[in-house]
């Protein structure tokens, strides 16, 4: 058995995504169904829920991002990218922009009209993010939650 990922379940709850020898793969964070596939665990419960999905986004800001898609000459063409980069006062921040340019080994997400793209090292700090647009008395933007984040700054515009 190898262990192919951990991330967090439904409560809070680690789940284990493990391969066996011919290829299989098993999400487990039950102590008796770990131990019967030769691992070891230490939670006691088995928790089958759906996996977290590489970023969310709200009805919001699929309207706002296909409106100014829109707006663009090459429209059809264009693609929403959400990164993340190094840098900011908590360690990381996020990056936005339209591209043409999708490479092999791009994630993709389709909501509605809308295509977002992301790269597979950015993946890791998005996964389970919701993208949200807020248009509101103090301003309008775009506002990122992360389930990732262990510490944002006052701005929200970076995190670690």
């Amino acid at each position: 058995m190898r262990l192919l990922e951990s991330y967090e379940g439904q409560g809070g709850a680690p789940i284990r995504k493990l391969s066996g020898a011919r290829g299989e793969e098993i999400e487990s964070n039950d102590q008796k169904c770990a131990i019967l596939l030769g691992m070891s665990a230490t939670s006691t419960s088995i928790s089958i829920g759906k996996k977290p999905t590489l970023i969310n986004l709200t009805d919001a800001a699929v309207a706002k991002v296909s409106d100014l898609i829109s707006r663009e000459d090459d429209a059809d063409a264009l693609v929403l990218r959400v990164a993340v980069k190094p840098g900011g006062c908590s360690g990381f921040s996020y990056d936005m922009f339209f591209d043409t340019e999708v490479a092999d080994d791009d994630l993709t997400v389709l909501f509605d009209e809308v295509k977002v793209v992301v790269d597979p090292a950015s993946a890791e700090h998005l996964k389970g993010a919701t993208l949200d647009y807020v248009d509101g008395l103090n301003g309008a933007g775009f506002a990122f939650t992360n389930p990732n984040a262990t510490r944002t700054c006052g701005c929200g515009s970076s995190f670690s």
